[in-house]
């Protein structure tokens, strides 16, 4: 849409909100009258012409017909939409017939309202018009609101039309009401300090997508298109796609039929992209109202192509009961299955972050692609991400899981990176992700990076934050980089570069390196009073034993409530399960109880320190057989581990001894890939016995982590990056997990120099000089 049209037409509709609401309305609540109102004029100018045709129609079903519920068809027909009026009135009959007397207008309004067909009353539901109407009258600038809707200065209309003075007003486009419609929402919720929420895509993006989309496979469509956008928002990428393949001149034409379909959440943008659908005539229908990750509307439905701009950095956690149990994923949309690092396939939790939901999005378009054997041209699909989309997430979790899932399935073709500031309400960088699954055999196992972030020219005025856009031959440039599948250099600061990589270039291994825990151990009684301390409560626990002293084992009821407040007052926000164990006598006891036999062991084995933990621990065990001590697996250690510790000068900790021989030592070699005498590498250690290796435990502390591309052996890298530093270390194959990401400064990062000294130096003077000769300029006019 042009600029200037657009500011003019804005302003104009503002105008109304100050010239008749201001009274009325708070200015945050501006939007409850005036968008139901422009989408109800933009309905209201295209029945005008056949007004007559649907009337008539209407008498001859009544008088002649004898029909006692009207067919939809024959008044369709006569109205040539897919909606009709069978009120005697129009805006502009209201408008001319009005009288100061608000409550016949308000009634004669809400005759024309209820005469409406039933797909735009639900529209009028949606913006809960009628209750606007009732308020306006009571305030009495209903007929107002009315003169300035119907002012023959502006044109809501698809259709160009003469003002009164024979000057042409633009036609109002889908794309150009979604301009309309976002600037409004952006000047509303600026007088109610709220952000804007919505991020409406440029025609130019709009218009890159769909080149993207359709010509690759212009020779090759189907004579059937379904289009689909899960978050379709006023419609405007569903209706300029429309336009791009039917253009009679544009480069495509396709003959083919086309049907959209699409899903909105906010009730407002439902309403218009649904009155937008019937003015196009398109099946109103396919554009349902509501959550897309909540419910599967179109369950079963594949679409041949799919566009969409889903919200970002928007939370999901209100649908979180739609898609998961607990941990387990119930939608079938977004449960995968993907191989682990000794290829067993497995379920993987394929869900973000639940303060992000836009991955989310586009799961929801892959689950919608056509499979090939229902249509040899599958599906294709252009989607908006910012660019938490390609790195946010870790090895295994649900973001870097969807990507794996895309890029193994070879589903991804190409990413372009936009400029910022492009988008009218945002401005960060965003991403198009184009999607096929059938790529052409030059693409497969293949994806494209391009970079066109510096490729824009700059707006003469700003609309929001945009202040940018893609000219068309920009377009066209990004597009034949793409299509000629190239690799290009960036040509000076404004130019696109390119890339092509193999998948596997973007995955990787996160493998864990372990360390042996090395434990010093000696009783002491500094060391064996900790033990009366819970250690998951162990700081109220220690307030109460020095407020209350020995009273807590014997009369901790009477100190319950002092003891719960003061967690209170000290913000420790125990859950119900923690304050009843805090107050429980067994937990205190529990405590004593270990003390005494710790004091009992110390006894026995002595206060000796002892550098081998190994040879402390066995001589524990020895004096708890012998006594006859009972002790849990989690009791025995509570008592270890209060005295001893690390020191990397002490031997390592014997986890314990395993038996590899014959085929079972094969089959380990085998699984993991290395010579036996490698097996250190991996954690078994050779001892003196043949076919005995030993194990030892890992010190949690000093683990760590190491990506490797996926392209490399993890062995060698482990004895490249890893062994030469940390001798005694070794790679915990059962904790590998695999990850992806694909980071764009990595791939096109351009070093910039650093200035010299000199210039810096040069740069200096020369503003000490230039404010110097200020300050004698200042001075001079002051003498």
């Amino acid at each position: 849409m042009n600029t200037s049209v657009h500011n003019k037409l804005v302003s104009f509709i503002w105008s109304i909100a100050d010239d008749c609401l201001r009274d009325v309305y708070v200015r945050g609540k501006y939007r409850d009258v005036i968008l139901p109102m422009v989408v109800l004029r933009r309905l209201d100018a295209l029945l005008e012409p056949t007004k007559a045709a649907v009337m008539e129609e209407l008498a001859f079903q009544r008088d002649e017909a004898g029909f006692t519920e009207w067919d939809d068809s024959g008044l369709r027909e006569a109205s040539g939409f897919v909606f009709y009026n069978t009120s005697e009135w129009t805006l502009q009959r209201l408008k001319d017939t009005a009288t100061n007397n608000q409550q016949i207008l308000e009634g004669n309004f809400s005759d024309y309202l209820n005469g409406f067909s039933a797909n735009v009353k639900e529209i009028i539901e949606k913006f809960n018009l009628k209750r606007q109407v009732t308020h306006m009258a009571q305030k009495d600038v209903l007929l107002n609101v009315l003169e300035k809707f119907t002012s023959p200065n502006i044109n809501l209309t698809p259709f160009e039309k003469p003002d009164p003075d024979g000057r042409k007003l633009p036609a109002l486009t889908n794309l150009g009401m979604g301009y309309v419609f976002e600037e409004l929402i952006r000047r509303f919720n600026e007088e109610n300090n709220e952000e804007a929420g919505e991020h409406f895509t440029p025609r130019e993006v709009i218009d890159l997508m769909t080149h993207l989309v359709f010509e690759p496979i212009k020779d090759n469509l189907p004579p059937v298109m379904t289009i689909y956008d899960p978050a379709c928002g006023s419609g405007g990428m569903l209706t300029e796609s429309q336009n791009f393949i039917k253009d009679e001149e544009g480069e495509i034409r396709a003959k083919g039929d086309v049907h959209l379909y699409g899903k909105e959440i906010n009730d407002e943008t439902y309403a218009i992209c649904k009155s937008d659908m019937m003015i196009k005539g398109n099946n109103p229908e396919n554009i349902r109202v509501g959550s897309t990750l909540s419910t599967d509307e179109f369950a079963g439905m594949h679409f041949n192509f799919m566009l969409s701009n889903p919200p970002y950095g928007k939370s999901w956690a209100s649908e979180l009961k739609y898609i998961k149990d607990g941990k387990e994923i119930i939608d079938p949309r977004f449960q995968v299955k993907l191989k682990d690092y000794w290829s067993n396939e497995e379920n993987v939790d394929a869900t973000p972050r639940s303060s992000d939901g836009q991955l989310l999005f586009l799961m929801e378009m892959v689950n919608k692609m056509k499979p090939l054997d229902q249509n040899p041209t599958g599906s294709r699909v252009a989607s908006v991400h910012n660019g938490s989309s390609l790195f946010t997430g870790d090895a295994g979790s649900g973001e870097s899981n969807i990507r794996r899932y895309i890029i193994e399935n070879d589903w991804l073709e190409a990413i372009i990176q936009m400029p910022n500031n492009l988008f009218y309400n945002t401005g960060i960088t965003t991403y198009i992700w184009l999607l096929s699954n059938n790529k052409a055999e030059h693409r497969k196992g293949k994806v494209q990076l391009i970079d066109a972030g510096q490729r824009y020219r700059k707006l003469r005025k700003n609309l929001g934050n945009k202040n940018c856009e893609f000219a068309p031959e920009h377009i066209r440039e990004i597009v034949n980089v793409y299509e000629g599948m190239q690799e290009v250099e960036r040509e000076g600061e404004d130019g696109i570069a390119a890339k092509v990589f193999n998948n596997a270039d973007f995955g990787y291994y996160k493998v864990t390196i372990e360390r042996p825990k090395r434990l010093k151990a000696q009783f002491t009684n500094e060391r064996i009073e900790e033990l009366r301390l819970d250690k998951t409560l162990r700081e109220p626990m220690q307030w109460a034993y020095e407020e209350f002293g020995e009273d807590v084992y014997t009369n901790l009821p009477a100190h319950e409530k002092a003891i719960l407040d003061w967690c209170e007052k000290n913000e420790l926000s125990l859950n119900t399960k923690q304050s009843k164990t805090l107050v429980a006598p067994a937990t205190w006891q529990k405590g004593l109880d270990l003390i005494a036999v710790a004091k009992q062991l110390m006894e026995q084995v002595g206060g000796e320190v002892f550098n081998d933990f190994n040879v402390f621990g066995a001589k524990v065990d020895a004096v708890l057989k012998a006594e006859k001590i009972k002790l849990s697996a989690s009791e025995k250690n509570a008592i270890l581990n209060a005295v001893s510790w690390y020191n990397a000068e002490a031997e390592k900790v014997v986890k314990g001894t395993v038996k590899l021989q014959g085929q079972k030592l094969e089959a380990l070699l085998d699984r993991l890939g290395c010579e036996e005498q490698h097996l250190p590498d991996y954690g078994y250690y050779p001892t003196e016995h043949k076919g005995e290796y030993l194990q030892y435990e890992t010190e949690g502390d000093l683990r760590d982590t190491e990506n490797v591309p996926l392209n490399e052996s993890i062995h060698e890298y482990f004895l490249r990056e890893v062994k030469p530093h940390v001798d005694e270390s070794w790679i915990n194959m059962d904790a590998t997990k695999i990850g992806y990401e694909i980071s764009f400064n990595k791939y096109f990062y351009q070093h910039k120099p650093l200035r010299s000294l000199e210039e810096v130096t040069a740069d200096i003077l020369q503003l000490e000089a230039e404010s110097e000769g200020l300050i004698h300029e200042i001075l001079n006019l002051m003498q």
